[in-house]
C-alpha cells in the first residue's frame, strides 16, 4: 500500500509508528522536517511566532528568508564524513521533493548549473582533482579565461574553475511558501507562538514533554525536534545542555544594471567567486549575496567590498545600482561541526545550526530526524 502526493511516493511499510511530534522553528529546516514527518505518519505541530507573517523580504529575517537558496552539494571540498554524506543524500532527495512540492499555485524549480571560479593555480588544481573523482556527479572543467557565448563578462578567471551541472539554487521564498501550504494537506498544526521553556514529563513507558509558550499556554508531546537555530541554546540550557551557536550575517544585494540591451545568455544559474554568489533572475536584474562574518549588523564597507567582488567585479557590475538590500542572521555552532544533529535524550532531538546550508541540507536533515525516531522506537520495543 502506498501514499501518493503530487508525484511523490511514500510506502506505508516505511512509516514509523505514529508519534505526537512538535517541531520548534519554522525556517526551511523546521518546516521541511514537519512536512516529512507528517508524510511518514506522525501527528505534527510546527511552532514559530513568525508563521503567520507573509514570507517576504521584511525585517526581522531569519536564515531562510535571507538566503539565496544556493545548493553547493556536489562541489563540497571533502569526500568523506557526515557533511559529504548529507550533501550527497540531499541532492538525491531534492528531485523527489521538488516533484512533491511543486504546484501551479507555488511553482518550484531547481535552477542549474552552478559555476565556481578558481582564485589561484592551487585552487584550480584542487578543482581538477575533484572533477576527476566526481565526473559521475556532473562536474566538468571550466577552461581558463572562458568567455564563449557569455553576453556579459564574468569576473576575470585566469585560472578557470568548474561547472557543476546538478548544483544550482532553489528560490527560498517559494520553497517556504510551498512547504507551509503543503503542511495544511497533512493537517500539521501551526502554533504562532514562541516556545520559552521545555519540561520533562517522562515516564518509564514513554517520553513526554511539555512545551510552555509565550501566551502562557502549553502543549504536551512525545517528541520535540528543535530547529530553532539561535533560539535553541535558550531552550536547552535549563535542561543542562550547552550547545552554543553564534550569529553570522548573510547579506544580499538586489542590483539593477544599466540598460545595455544584453541578456544573460551563457550565464549559469549561479556564478560563485571568492564566496560571493551571483544569481541573474531577469533582464538587467541580479542578486548578489555572501555570508559576511563576524558581525550581526550590516556594514556598508563590507557591502561595498562584496559588490566590488573584492576588486574583481567587471565594469557592468561596478556601475549597477542597489535596488534593495536585505540581511539575516544564521546560526553557526561554536567549536563543533555544522549542523548539530543529535538525540539528546528520549524524545528530545536537535537538528539545527546549519550555518550557510539550511536549504541544501533540509531533505537529508528531515530524513535523519525520521530515522532517529524509528531507531528510538525499535530500541523501546519489548
Amino acid at each position: 500500500c502506498i501514499l501518493i502526493h503530487n508525484k511523490a511516493i511514500f510506502r506505508i511499510s516505511d512509516l514509523p509508528l505514529t508519534k505526537q511530534v512538535a517541531v520548534i522553528g519554522g525556517g526551511v529546516v523546521g518546516a521541511s522536517t514537519a512536512w516529512y514527518l507528517a508524510t511518514h505518519g506522525c501527528k505534527v505541530v510546527l511552532i514559530d511566532p513568525l508563521l503567520q507573517k507573509q514570507t517576504n523580504r521584511c525585517q526581522p529575517l531569519n536564515g531562510t528568508t535571507a538566503s539565496l537558496g544556493v545548493l553547493m552539494g556536489h562541489v563540497f571540498r571533502r569526500s568523506s564524513g557526515q557533511g559529504w554524506r548529507m550533501r550527497k543524500r540531499s541532492m538525491e532527495l531534492w528531485q523527489e521533493w521538488i516533484a512533491a512540492l511543486n504546484t501551479e499555485e507555488n511553482p518550484l524549480h531547481l535552477n542549474k548549473p552552478l559555476i565556481q571560479l578558481a582564485r589561484s593555480e592551487e585552487e584550480a588544481s584542487f578543482m581538477n582533482k575533484l572533477i576527476n573523482n566526481r565526473k559521475n556527479l556532473g562536474l566538468e572543467v571550466l577552461p581558463a579565461n572562458h568567455s564563449n557565448n557569455v553576453s556579459r563578462l564574468w569576473p576575470q578567471n585566469p585560472y578557470g574553475g568548474l561547472i557543476s551541472h546538478h548544483d544550482g539554487y532553489i528560490n527560498p521564498l517559494e520553497l517556504q511558501k510551498s512547504l507551509l501550504n503543503t503542511l495544511d494537506i497533512y493537517n500539521v498544526g501551526k502554533i504562532c507562538q514562541k516556545a520559552i521553556k521545555l519540561e520533562r514529563l517522562s515516564s518509564k513507558k514513554s517520553s513526554q514533554w511539555c512545551i510552555h509558550m509565550s501566551n502562557n499556554q502549553s502543549i504536551t508531546k512525545q517528541i520535540i525536534i528543535i530547529c530553532a537555530a539561535l533560539g535553541s541554546e535558550t531552550l536547552l540550557k535549563p535542561l543542562g545542555y550547552s550547545l552554543p551557536i553564534a550569529p553570522v550575517l548573510g547579506q544580499v544585494l538586489n542590483l539593477v544594471l544599466k540598460e545595455d540591451g544584453k541578456d544573460w545568455s551563457g550565464w549559469p544559474a549561479v556564478l560563485s567567486y571568492e564566496g560571493i554568489n551571483l544569481i541573474p533572475y531577469k533582464k538587467n536584474r541580479l542578486l548578489l549575496g555572501a555570508t559576511l562574518e563576524p558581525g550581526e549588523k550590516a556594514n556598508n564597507e563590507d557591502l561595498q567590498r562584496m559588490k566590488a567582488m573584492n576588486g574583481k567585479a567587471p565594469n557592468w557590475l561596478k556601475y549597477a545600482s542597489v535596488d534593495s538590500h536585505w540581511s539575516g542572521l544564521r546560526g553557526r555552532p561554536i567549536n563543533r561541526t555544522a549542523p548539530i544533529l543529535k538525540t539528546l535524550e528520549p524524545g528530545l532531538i536537535i537538528a539545527t545550526g546549519h550555518y550557510r546550508n539550511g536549504v541544501l541540507l533540509a531533505p537529508s536533515t528531515a530524513e535523519w530526524v525520521r530515522n532517529e525516531i524509528v531507531k528510538e522506537d525499535s530500541e523501546n520495543e519489548p
